[in-house]
């Protein structure tokens, strides 16, 4: 389990650990099951390269969760994940490593509230960002109430 991380442990330009996700065909066939997103660009290579797809691509949700997880694992048990947005940019393919990363962009203190606000992003393993976004989290603090 990893290490709690705490409001004043972070600081503005501090980098997550990033997070590596080597997504399969199989993988793909699951989160369709989970998730109810049947579009054949997911699992039929023949439909997917005839919509001028390079092949079977990741489902957007699934890239979005990956990132998710990148925000809970930051967080920690005690910390809690207010806000994820993440826009869609670029295909990523099932065969290749995709990786989540982060940096703290900003942290405030609102009531009992200690804030940190993140951009965060899905390379792919040409370093190119295919899915950029944001994210807040609530960590907990080490100061006394």
């Amino acid at each position: 389990m990893a290490k709690q991380i705490y409001f004043e442990d972070v600081e503005v330009g501090y980098e997550l650990t990033p997070l590596e996700k080597n997504p399969t065909t199989q993988q793909l066939v699951k989160y369709a099951g989970a998730s109810g997103d049947y579009y054949q660009i997911h699992y039929d290579k023949d439909f997917a390269l005839a919509n001028k797809l390079p092949g079977v691509i990741l489902h957007g949700a699934l890239k979005n969760a990956f990132l998710g997880q990148l925000m809970t694992d930051f967080a920690g048990t005690e910390g809690w994940l207010r806000k994820l947005s993440v826009q869609y940019r670029g295909m990523d393919l099932p065969g290749s490593k995709v990786t989540c990363k982060g940096v703290v962009k900003a942290k405030r203190v609102e009531g009992n509230d200690h804030i940190v606000e993140c951009d965060i992003w899905l390379e792919n393993a040409k370093g190119e960002k295919t899915t950029p976004g944001s994210a807040v989290v609530i960590l907990p603090s080490r100061a006394p109430r």
